[in-house]
């Protein structure tokens, strides 16, 4: 788990989004989704390479914190496994109709 943290830490750059080359035109668009709307903003070709890597970084760290969570999961369940309380602590049971 924490050579997963570690990762992430070494990650010094991100951006959320996708990158399209915007036909006929010398920029590229970049868009993503802020409070629930897409937002696109214009990047000359020369910014494209530094954003595509910020967007890869961005990534990275999520596939990096999902790994992170699953293992948290993991060792969340071998706990409670070796604990005794893999059951649930309480039983459904079905109500009888009165007649």
């Amino acid at each position: 788990m924490r050579r997963l943290l570690e990762r992430m830490a070494r990650i010094v750059r991100m951006e959320r989004g996708t990158i399209c080359r915007m036909t006929g035109r010398a920029h590229y668009n970049h868009q993503t989704w802020q409070k629930g709307r897409n937002v696109a903003r214009y990047v000359p070709l020369k910014r494209v390479a530094s954003l595509q890597k910020a967007i890869e970084g961005y990534k990275l760290f999520v596939k990096l914190t999902e790994e992170y969570a699953d293992e948290v999961i993991r060792r969340t369940r071998a706990d409670s496994a070796s604990a005794g309380t893999s059951r649930p602590a309480h039983r459904l049971t079905r109500r009888r109709k009165r007649r």
